[in-house]
């Protein structure tokens, strides 16, 4: 198994749509600007030339449509990768996510009906995405049983992700952040499945546990980094996989280093990170805990008002270093760390 050569982000979810697709002629793509020359930044390049635009091919605005349309091809044993550019666009179609494909299995035929659908569908900031174009609503989808969600933050993750979520029979929501497209690891180029409900430990630490989901998994590979300062140690975990969740690998982390900061990629009200914290407490973990995410304001589209808005690295670093010395002065980090310095490349 070649695990040496190193792919970007997009690289690895483009090579996983073309492995299932060649290997499993049900397999579709489709979405506004899956086939156009940006092809969704990258990961649906080529598709269209390869397998033709019956299985890969634009669609029209029409969110809630095209998502019944793609329920109803599950249905009727097509197995649809279905793209919104944006998950604020998710909103229009929530009525068929959550009461009809979130449903049909428990519904109908005693379990023997599937929607093997997945769903991808971007977060984040890149350039100014403003209120209505940079919404991670993952929590929302979280509380809906019956579907899967997962938020991959290295490529070889999102290519393992994309694999299961394209092969397993239940609606996956499959969830990218703009900015981990900057990202590259090792990729295998054989086929691989990376099991949902187990997460990622990043990096190896003692003295505190940073939970990283999507993107802020590399905000808190930095942070780690510029801990290292102030004679910290962080243990960084990545959940990869959101629902279900792997609450024993945190659970395992947590009683070790006793202190816990969960950054959520969303608002913190009945977040992500809530949840985390709530089952371990749950299971009478002694520990501290303290949770970062959005300012509870509606997204900012200027850069300046934008790093009040976002957590990032340093301000990561300067609350672990709080709760561990919470008598002395506050410290912010001095040194400046480059996007490639922090990229989790394995080894698998």
């Amino acid at each position: 198994m070649n695990t040496q050569r190193l792919l970007s982000y997009p690289e690895a979810i483009r090579e996983a749509l073309n492995q299932e697709m060649e290997r499993d002629p049900s397999v579709i793509v489709f979405g506004l600007g899956v086939d156009d020359p940006k092809a969704i930044l990258g990961t649906t390049k080529g598709l269209v030339e390869r397998f033709g635009p019956h299985r890969v091919f634009d669609t029209p605005l029409s969110e809630d449509s095209m998502t019944g349309v793609a329920i109803g091809a599950a249905l009727a044993g097509l197995r649809p990768v279905h793209v919104h550019i944006r998950m604020d666009f998710m909103l229009l179609a929530m009525n068929q996510i959550i009461n009809m494909a979130a449903k049909m299995r428990y519904m109908f035929g005693g379990g023997d009906i599937y929607v093997p659908l997945v769903i991808r569908t971007l977060i984040g900031k890149s350039w100014g995405q403003g209120p209505q174009h940079s919404q991670s609503l993952y929590p929302l989808l979280m509380n809906i049983p019956g579907l899967k969600i997962v938020a991959p933050s290295t490529p070889y993750d999102a290519k393992g992700c994309m694999i299961q979520s394209i092969r397993d029979d239940n609606p996956v929501v499959f969830i990218e952040h703009r900015l981990l497209y900057y990202q590259k690891g090792h990729v295998p180029e054989e086929t691989y499945t990376r099991a949902f409900g187990k997460a990622r430990l990043l990096a190896e630490g003692s003295d505190i546990t940073l939970v990283g989901i999507s993107q802020m998994a590399v905000e808190c590979l930095r942070a780690k980094r510029y801990l290292e300062e102030a004679g910290i140690s962080a243990e960084v975990i990545d959940p990869v996989s959101l629902s279900p969740l792997d609450i024993d690998t945190i659970a395992s982390s947590v009683s070790k280093t006793g202190r816990l900061i969960v950054v959520d990629n969303a608002w913190m009200v009945c977040g992500a990170g809530a949840e985390i914290i709530t089952q371990l407490i749950e299971r009478n973990i002694n520990m501290q805990v303290h949770r970062m995410g959005f300012a509870f304001v509606t997204c900012p589209t200027t850069p300046t008002l934008e790093e009040h808005f976002y957590p990032n690295a340093k301000k990561i670093a300067s609350r672990a270093y709080e709760m561990l010395y919470p008598d002395r002065k506050p410290w912010t980090p001095k040194t400046e760390l480059q996007l490639e310095e922090i990229e989790f490349k394995g080894p698998f």
